[in-house]
């Protein structure tokens, strides 16, 4: 299956996806289009980018382009501090490294 780069998501002009390549989100998004693996660093900086954006929930918007990881985060509910809240993240041991304070539960939920 091949799986955009990226697609944008504002009205006005933006910079071509092209001028982006160097970033972060680009990069990753390339090795995993190419069948690459993901390391710890990798892992936590994207599982802390899709849940500190206020755009979207399974990607990280950069100059007006949407960078879409849905294909490969999953969701996980939290019980912290007597409530439960929802995120997105590579797996449990992201989503611990991105959570502050005492954690009383993580459940993945299944698709």
């Amino acid at each position: 299956m091949e799986t955009t780069m990226a697609t944008k998501f504002v009205a006005w002009e933006v910079p071509t996806l092209e001028t982006l390549k160097g970033s972060k989100a680009y990069i990753l998004r390339e090795k995993l289009n190419n069948g690459g693996q993901m390391n710890r660093e990798e892992k936590d900086w994207l599982t802390e980018n899709v849940n500190s954006n206020t755009y979207f929930k399974s990607a990280v918007p950069l100059q007006g382009w949407r960078f879409d990881f849905s294909d490969i985060l999953r969701t996980y509910i939290v019980k912290q501090y007597g409530h439960w809240a929802e995120y997105k993240a590579t797996d449990k041991t992201a989503l611990r490294n991105f959570l502050y304070g005492r954690i009383d539960s993580i459940v993945e939920l299944n698709k």
